[in-house]
């Protein structure tokens, strides 16, 4: 039921003048305890005048403690920095967007989330739906009939409570909601004019040891026997490490399984690290889409397993065609019942022999107790092409990893965001928490705030937090360094600069060679140079420690020194590297030349 440590308020946080008002009489207070009574450590936000009646309650009544105050610049990063928090615990923490505006400013954050399936328990606000107590215009321009519909196709859940009695049983159901496989953000609207009416004494309070997250649905035994059974005959099994538990037991389970059955490896990059990278049976680094070595492995393949698999139709249209495969498909999810019509996260279509209606993780659990204890040997992993070296003076990720590797040394590091050049050869994921995989909506700007997120998860834990980002995602969401100063969160932030959209730099240069057009002209309204942009300069404005722009190998060498001794000291930092993205589009179509 609990979540987050014993931990006493932030010693950076804005002490709070005693005494406290302890007796809940306001509506506001009635939502404050909730929070309290749920354990919720923090609650990230922007302030706005839609709660201030729950501003104060936090503070006057709570004493701003559990839940602290974690102030943001902007409302997408408070909603960012609950998903990287998310992503390292596996549970929510609390949210509060101001009405309408601020929930517009967070909605990408909340799309993002809702990719990952990340839980999130989101407080908005409205002007008072009574019109007699509104202000003239604010109130009346931030009241709304229906403000969840604002998110309603990529929440799990909203709710907007008519009053302060009824919100207790509103937070409870969002609570067990959010955090029920398969998780996501639920969003409770609180009315502005209930928050600041005084309540009744007696209020009902829920009993929440009768309220609680549902466990994951067990797989049907009959449906485990068949498939162990398949496996058990498979000469070529591969698994599709997909989405489940980010837990070391979780790891070892879906391992011993792969390890039982002879089975190949595949990990998905949208989902961070399921399994070792490095394991034997391994194919190849993780994959974003089909990589030469996933693919031969899933020709070879006479069963398919996915475990959670992100978009296995996609996967397998990639590597099959329209044809499909004459493999076994097995597939664990339950997810594909989960999407509101929005979207199409649901994706294409899989051709699915065996299919269950759970997380991949109790599926691993049964099948593995139901195969015979004795191991098999895969078959011969197929082989990546081998990294190629890039030509030129510029600097590239395989320097920044090489020097970061070196410089860390044994310390476990935690990689909240990886760049989409990073050498994946060079340093192997072991334990869940070595990468937390990519932003689930792919929303450029949610980068920083991901990683301030994990960085407060895992403060204290040891483990160093680094985050490997683009320029243009750090240049959206660069406010977001304020809050990890704020707070003193370590976190150490590497900017692959190659003062461009490069991403949409390879997507221009594709359309113009199949249209016989010239590709030279790519870089025509991409570029972030003439001015570069100071990102340097821009984490110094934000009380960010910073060197840059980092433009040669020694210079690389002293900053990253400089940044973990930061880190080791409980403190951010930012290094601007400068990369060149012409050396970038090289070795990039040189990868492509080699791997055919």
């Amino acid at each position: 039921m609990s979540q987050g440590s014993d931990r006493k308020s932030n010693s950076k946080a804005e002490p709070v003048a005693g005494p406290l008002d302890e007796t809940v009489g306001w509506g506001s207070d009635v939502a404050a305890q909730m929070l309290r009574r749920f354990n919720i450590p923090w609650i990230a936000l922007t302030p706005g005048a839609s709660y201030r009646g729950f501003h104060d309650s936090l503070v006057n009544h709570l004493g701003n403690e559990r839940p602290e105050m974690l102030l943001c610049l902007h409302e997408e990063h408070a909603v960012a920095i609950a998903h990287g928090y998310a992503k390292v615990t596996g549970q929510a923490m609390a949210v509060a967007l101001h009405s309408n505006v601020g929930l517009m400013h967070g909605s990408m954050a909340i799309f993002n989330a809702w990719g990952d399936r990340a839980p999130m328990l989101i407080l908005g606000a409205t002007g008072p739906l009574d019109a007699s107590q509104r202000r003239p215009w604010i109130d009346w321009l931030h009241s709304t009939q229906d403000q969840g519909a604002l998110i309603r196709s990529f929440t799990k859940w909203d709710d907007q409570p008519g009053s302060a009695k009824a919100l207790p049983e509103a937070i409870a159901r969002g609570w067990k909601i959010t955090n029920t496989s398969p998780m996501a953000p639920v969003y409770i609207n609180l009315d502005a004019g209930w928050q600041e009416a005084p309540v009744e004494p007696d209020m009902a309070w829920p009993n929440l040891a009768r309220h609680f997250p549902l466990a994951a649905p067990r797989p049907d035994p009959a449906r485990v026997a068949q498939v162990a059974k398949v496996l058990s005959e498979a000469k070529s099994p591969v698994i599709l490490m997909g989405r489940g538990a980010r837990t070391k037991a979780a790891m070892q389970t879906r391992v011993a399984l792969a390890e039982r059955c002879g089975a190949m490896m595949v990990s998905d990059l949208k989902v961070g690290t399921m399994v070792p990278t490095d394991h034997i049976n391994h194919v190849g680094a993780p994959i974003n889409k089909l990589s030469s070595a996933v693919g031969k492995a899933l020709e070879q393949a006479d069963v398919i397993l996915s475990l959670g698999w992100v978009d296995l139709g996609g996967i397998l249209l990639q590597a099959f065609g329209t044809e499909g495969t004459k493999a076994t498909v097995i597939h664990a999810s339950d997810e594909t019942q989960l999407h509101r019509g929005f979207g199409q996260e649901h994706f294409g279509l899989p051709a699915v022999d065996i299919e269950f209606n759970c997380p991949g993780d109790p599926l691993a659990e049964d099948l593995l107790a139901a195969l015979p204890h004795a191991t098999k040997a895969a078959p011969p992993v197929p082989k990546s092409a081998p990294p190629v070296a890039a030509e030129g003076d510029s600097l590239t990720f395989r320097d920044i990893a090489t020097v970061l590797k070196h410089e860390v040394g044994d310390t476990p590091v935690t990689f909240p965001a990886l760049a989409r050049s990073w050498p994946h050869d060079l340093w192997p994921q072991h334990v869940p928490m070595d990468f937390l995989g990519k932003d689930g909506g792919g929303g450029i700007g949610s980068g920083p705030g991901l990683a301030v997120g994990a960085a407060l998860a895992l403060k204290g834990s040891g483990r160093l937090v680094i985050a490997t980002l683009g320029d243009g995602d750090t240049l959206m969401g660069v406010t977001a360094l304020w809050t990890a100063a704020k707070y003193a969160l370590p976190v150490l932030f590497v900017i692959g600069n190659n003062r461009s959209y490069f991403n949409d730099e390879l997507h221009q240069e594709s359309v113009a060679k199949t249209r016989g057009r010239n590709p030279a002209n790519a870089w025509v309204g991409q570029r972030l140079d003439s001015p570069a942009p100071d990102i340097a300069g821009r984490a110094r404005a934000q009380g960010v420690e910073a060197d840059g722009p980092i433009k040669t190998i020694a210079e690389l060498d002293k900053a990253i020194a400089s940044g973990v001794a930061a880190l080791r000291d409980g403190r951010p930092y930012l290094i601007d590297v400068w990369i060149d993205s012409r050396q970038g589009r090289e070795t990039a179509a040189i990868r492509a030349t080699k791997s055919g």
